[in-house]
């Protein structure tokens, strides 16, 4: 080995496996995670540049954890038994373009990939021989900038799919761009649900209203401290959140705010971290954690990449009395160390016995939260 190795090209190219697989090698600093009294934190499984998850039945029994990505062009499928424990990882497609977005229907997956929306028919019961991939839409913008889609089934059945602002700050064509689009499961029926949306990576519906909460995405180069990310409330369809004229509910862009005033806009139900990057959330629908914290929503925040003092790097919960958000508080920190950080929190899901499920792209993991001891 060590006569191979001082070969040139083979050398370099150890190397870069090496370097490759240092994150999964490597053990986690779980230790670091600050939680509130009474939760523990542990690593659920090792699942590359993990983002958004959705969760189903497991043939047998059990479920199936179903988790996208951003930079592998992979979607896998983790088996959990019937205690939450995790099983066989499978790759159930591959070679697709930003395969970030991953939603369930009637033993359906559907997959986001850029331009298109795709679906694996009756994956639970063929993990180890997935079915090709059916498309059901194919004319998506195909930019990728902002072109990642985080995808749902609302309560009215429709899918959810957002179509991010194909630059920092611009006025796109409408109806296009900066919205977020919904279409029957079989792809027809298109149509637009929000306006003004510059980058929306997160949503969820109350589970006692059905109404949209999403997350949106702030613009950049206003400095470090503006505008806030935002937790955004559409109670029903037609709603315009503001951009590229308003960030924020009260910040008029400097070059496109002359244009419509903010007055003309909905404001943020709760303004968010400046540049925190907010992208999974959910409400807390189980029953495991406290009464206190069961209906907020959790929120992930993958942190900031162009501040000068980053931000971010941890799930944030907020509470609603009603439809008013009256507190926005960190839950989890310590992916974040000084300036350095090791972990990137990307989406959250409460899981069947109500646990708190995290993913983390940049570390490959997925975590689960519990109240009460990790492990049990």
């Amino acid at each position: 080995m060590q006569a191979l190795l001082r070969r040139p090209a083979l050398a370099a190219a150890f190397a870069l496996l090496t370097a490759a697989c240092a994150p999964f090698a490597a053990e986690l600093p779980l230790d670091k995670i600050e939680l509130p009294p009474g939760f523990s934190i542990e690593l659920l499984a090792r699942v590359p540049n993990a983002r958004q998850m959705a969760i189903g039945e497991r043939s047998g029994g059990g479920h199936v954890l179903y988790v996208g990505s951003m930079d592998e062009g992979k979607v896998h499928a983790l088996e959990l038994d019937a205690q939450g424990r995790a099983g066989k990882l499978h790759v159930i497609a591959s070679g697709l373009k930003r395969p970030v977005g991953v939603a369930l229907k009637d033993g359906a997956l559907y997959v986001s990939a850029v331009s298109r929306i795709l679906r694996l028919d009756d994956i639970g019961k063929r993990l180890a021989d997935p079915p090709a991939p059916k498309v059901v839409r194919d004319d998506l913008p195909t930019e990728t900038h902002h072109g990642w889609k985080f995808i749902g089934f609302g309560p009215d059945g429709w899918l959810y799919v957002p179509v991010g602002a194909p630059c920092n700050i611009c006025e796109p064509e409408a109806d296009r761009y900066a919205t977020i689009l919904r279409m029957q499961p079989d792809g027809s029926k298109l149509e637009t649900f929000a306006r003004g949306v510059r980058n929306s990576v997160g949503f969820d519906w109350h589970p006692q209203t059905r109404e949209l909460w999403f997350s949106d995405n702030g613009r950049d180069s206003l400095g470090d401290d503006l505008p806030p990310d935002e937790l955004n409330h559409a109670p029903r369809a037609g709603m315009h959140f503001g951009y590229p004229y308003c960030h924020g509910g009260t910040l008029a862009d400097p070059e496109f705010g002359a244009r419509r005033p903010c007055s003309e806009f909905t404001p943020p139900a709760q303004a968010l971290g400046p540049h925190v990057a907010a992208l999974g959330l959910r409400f807390y629908t189980g029953t495991q954690f406290p009464e206190a914290w069961r209906g907020q929503i959790f929120i992930a925040e993958h942190g900031s990449w162009n501040r000068s003092k980053r931000i971010g790097y941890r799930i944030s919960s907020v509470k609603l009395d009603g439809n008013k958000a009256v507190s926005y508080t960190p839950f989890a920190t310590g992916w974040l160390q000084g300036e350095s950080r090791w972990g990137r929190p990307a989406d959250v899901l409460v899981a069947p016995d109500g646990s708190l499920l995290v993913s983390d792209d940049h570390a490959g993991a997925i975590y689960r939260i519990r109240h009460g001891r990790a492990g049990r």
